[in-house]
């Protein structure tokens, strides 16, 4: 089920759960089984009146706020889950220009996340987990992880700042009156966005098939020396990777 059927589904249920509270109170106020305001006292009256005339002001208040409420923004900067990431790409979706790129980026975190877990498991199996070996792999795999993270940061920015209602009028030629040195220094610039998340997503998948790599060869590993690590292609391939994105 995608975010837009989610959040319609969790709509309509607060939706339903409200007017079927204000209706339940309204049954309870009528009905003569029940308090049956009508056969009350000028007082009690007063009450079921004010009652009724509350509950009709909550009905269209409470429905309006439900139905033009809005997800609240995930906060990237204190974005710490894979599913708060996943939260944050959900909400920048619907610019066509990125739909696919997206539905790539969930499933790389989903992959990723099965990924570290299946390596650790491993890990464990092999290693003591106060086992210096164990705290070099460990290292390497939350520095890669964070990497990957701070890429998927980049991109929700990038995505966040795309106008596509513009690039969509100049892809089209709407814009024909405009010099034509602008209109190919904006659709440079908006290549450039477009580039960095494609090129974003490459480098994520060369995480994910790095830690592919490393999975299958610590699969093979009975033994090793702390000292041993550093001179694993795997591991190697790895700390590029990080030096790369530190330097960037």
């Amino acid at each position: 089920m995608c975010r837009s059927e989610k959040i319609l589904d969790n709509k309509i249920l607060k939706i339903a759960g409200l007017n079927i509270g204000i209706v339940g109170l309204n049954i309870a106020l009528l009905s003569k089984g029940l308090v049956n305001i009508f056969n009350a006292g000028d007082f009690g009256k007063a009450i079921g009146f004010t009652a009724v005339i509350m509950s009709v002001i909550v009905f269209f208040y409470g429905n309006y706020k439900l139905i033009s409420q809005k997800p609240k923004p995930v906060k990237l900067s204190e974005s710490k889950s894979p599913e708060e990431y996943i939260r944050a790409l959900q909400q920048v979706n619907g610019k066509k220009t990125f739909d696919n790129d997206i539905a790539v980026i969930i499933d790389q975190i989903q992959r990723l996340s099965k990924k570290k877990e299946k390596i650790r498991y491993v890990l464990k199996q092999k290693f003591n987990v106060i086992d210096k070996v164990y705290e070099r792999f460990d290292s390497s795999i939350s520095d890669v992880e964070y990497v990957f993270f701070e890429n998927i940061k980049s991109i929700v920015n990038k995505i966040d700042a795309f106008d596509e209602d513009e690039y969509g009028r100049i892809s089209k030629g709407a814009q024909r009156s405009i010099d034509r040195k602008f209109i190919e220094t904006k659709i440079s610039i908006f290549n450039e966005y477009i580039s960095f998340v494609k090129n974003a997503v490459e480098d994520n998948e060369e995480i994910i098939l790095k830690l592919d790599a490393l999975l299958l060869e610590i699969s093979k590993i009975d033994s090793i020396e702390e000292g041993q690590i550093e001179n694993m292609s795997e591991i190697k391939g790895l700390d590029e990777l990080i030096k790369k994105s530190r330097n960037y």
